[in-house]
C-alpha cells in the first residue's frame, strides 16, 4: 500500500489551521520541529487539561487529500493545511490502517500510526456544517470519523511534497483505529 506527500504544514502557533511549508522536520520522539503540538507528552490543549503528563500519541497528523474533494461536493472548500494536519496524502487509506502501522516517507521517515483524529467543534468555526461532513454514523450506529489519522515518529527526518508513503502493516491480530 503506498502514496504520496502533497503538502506539509506547520505552526509554532496554536491555530487551527496551518500554513504550508517546502518541507518540514519531523523529530524522533518528538513530533514537527517548530510545531505547537510538538513533544514528549500531550500538547492539544483539551488533554493537557485532563492530564498533562500523558504520553503525546498525536505528534504529526495526516489526512488523505481525497477528503477535500469529498466535502467539496457538499459545499465546503478545504485546502491542504487547513484542518490542522501536518501531511496531506494522496492515493494511500489512512482510515483503513490498523494501529502501529509503519509509514515510511521519503528517505529515512518513519512514523507509527496510534489512531484516529478526533474532530472537534473548532472544525465547524472553520466553515460552518463542515463537521457533519468529517464525523457522522454508520449504518449500525457507530461514530465514523474522517478527519485523517495521528501518529508518533520513530524515525526522524525531512518531509516535502512529492515524497512517496509506504505503508507496512504490524504483524496480525489487527486493532482497527480508534481515536486518540
Amino acid at each position: 500500500m503506498s502514496g504520496t506527500v502533497t503538502a506539509v504544514s506547520s505552526n509554532g502557533e496554536y491555530s487551527f489551521t496551518k500554513p504550508n511549508r517546502d518541507t518540514i522536520r519531523l523529530l524522533a520522539g518528538l513530533g514537527v520541529e517548530g510545531d505547537v503540538h510538538a513533544g514528549v507528552t500531550v500538547k492539544h490543549r483539551s488533554r493537557v487539561a485532563q492530564d498533562p503528563t500523558q504520553p503525546n500519541l498525536r505528534q504529526v497528523h495526516l489526512i488523505h487529500e481525497e477528503l477535500f474533494t469529498e466535502v467539496g461536493e457538499a459545499g465546503f472548500t478545504v485546502a491542504p493545511g487547513e484542518l490542522g494536519e501536518n501531511i496531506t496524502t494522496r492515493g494511500i487509506g489512512l482510515l483503513g490502517l490498523p494501529v502501529g502501522t509503519l509509514l515510511r516517507i521519503g528517505d529515512s521517515v518513519v512514523l507509527e500510526v496510534t489512531g484516529l483524529r478526533n474532530p472537534c467543534l473548532q472544525i465547524d468555526h472553520f466553515q460552518d456544517g463542515l463537521l457533519k461532513q468529517v464525523v457522522g454514523r454508520d449504518a449500525a450506529g457507530n461514530i465514523v470519523r474522517r478527519a485523517g489519522i495521528m501518529s508518533i515518529v520513530k524515525e526522524g527526518g525531512v518531509v516535502r511534497p512529492g515524497h512517496t508513503i509506504e505503508a507496512e502493516l504490524p504483524s496480525g491480530p489487527h486493532r482497527p483505529l480508534d481515536r486518540v
